[in-house]
């Protein structure tokens, strides 16, 4: 595969996740807007709903490919010892991986 290709994928992946970002932003202050409180139950209730619950973990992860890409992209840009930009890489990558299990540890517990 050429750089190029490369490059045009991570372009292409970075503008789908930021438009289902928005998508689901939009319909998430909606959804916040229209209803009368609820509290913690309210919340949720509406979150192991099977549609809404896919949904969240779908923008969870759009979220961490668009950060992936966007901080790596300023790694490789910005960062030229290849240590340093090895070591870094590294930790945003855990950092985002533990994030992703942090987000699945709530929303698996609201489906047991």
């Amino acid at each position: 595969m050429s750089r190029s290709l490369h490059g045009l994928r991570s372009w292409l992946l970075q503008r789908l996740t930021a438009v289902y970002l928005l998508i689901y932003l939009v319909y998430f202050f909606i959804h916040l807007l229209l209803r009368d409180g609820g509290g913690y139950e309210g919340w949720r209730g509406w979150l192991a709903q099977p549609a809404v619950a896919i949904a969240t973990v779908l923008f969870f992860t759009a979220l961490l490919f668009h950060a992936w890409i966007g901080l790596r992209d300023v790694v490789m840009d910005y960062v030229h010892p290849f240590a340093w930009r090895l070591s870094l890489l590294a930790l945003i990558g855990v950092g985002l991986l533990t994030m992703g299990l942090w987000v699945l540890l709530i929303m698996i517990p609201l489906h047991i």
